[in-house]
């Protein structure tokens, strides 16, 4: 359970946030403040794993309280959902480590959305003893998802997560199917290469490959992504 903390000064809007983490699961609410003074106070009485902090409060702004909240309780993530758009403002969140940064006014599916992602990088990170390039790629934003970072983690010597997603790529356009030096051509790369990363995928099962022959009679194997 990841236990949110909001930090905002407008009840409308934080009933709103509080209505939409209510619809997801793995999410509990612990508090409410409509100031700095409050965001703090609830952070040294609660034990909170996400703020979403907004940045224009009454009596501080929430950039202030950044390096306060980091000094003492580091173990806090924190979203900023502001309606400011400073790059100055999103450059000093930056450099506070923020998890995200939204603006308002933020729809419900985005605002679903980051919280989700930020769920799925933390069961992720919490998951694991050590991290792989591709897990490292996908906690900051170079995956679109978790099941993407899983499948490339153990990949074997001599296989490249970037080439392997570019045969996929090239497969999925191909209904017709593609034999190794077709995909070669098509990729730039040799048909011995294009070939091991086609036979890797068909012992995956992420793709398939028929026996079909030629102008001349001779059989070739031709590749066919899986359903997906």
């Amino acid at each position: 359970m990841i236990h949110i903390v909001i930090a905002e000064d407008d009840f409308r809007v934080a009933q709103i946030h509080e209505r939409l983490i209510e619809q997801l699961d793995g999410f509990n609410i612990i508090g409410k403040a409509a100031n700095a003074k409050e965001t703090m106070s609830l952070l040294a009485a609660q034990k909170a794993d996400l703020l979403l902090l907004d940045i224009y409060m009454p009596d501080e702004l929430g950039t202030a309280l950044l390096p306060v909240i980091r000094s003492r309780f580091p173990a806090v993530d924190i979203m900023i959902i502001t309606a400011a758009t400073e790059t100055r403002l999103l450059q000093e969140s930056l450099r506070a480590g923020i998890s995200h940064y939204l603006i308002k006014p933020v729809t419900a599916d985005k605002f679903k959305q980051v919280l989700l992602q930020y769920k799925e990088k933390r069961q992720m990170l919490l998951s694991q003893t050590e991290v792989s390039q591709s897990v490292i790629d996908y906690i900051f934003g170079g995956r679109t998802s978790v099941k993407e970072a899983e499948q490339v983690k153990d990949l074997p010597t001599g296989i490249s997560s970037i080439t392997l997603r570019k045969i996929k790529d090239t497969l999925r356009n191909a209904q017709q199917g593609m034999t190794a030096e077709e995909l070669g051509e098509k990729m730039g790369a040799s048909r011995t290469t294009a070939r091991r990363y086609a036979e890797y995928l068909v012992s995956k099962e992420e793709a398939r490959a028929e026996l079909e022959y030629g102008i001349i009679g001779r059989p070739e194997r031709k590749y066919y992504l899986a359903a997906e």
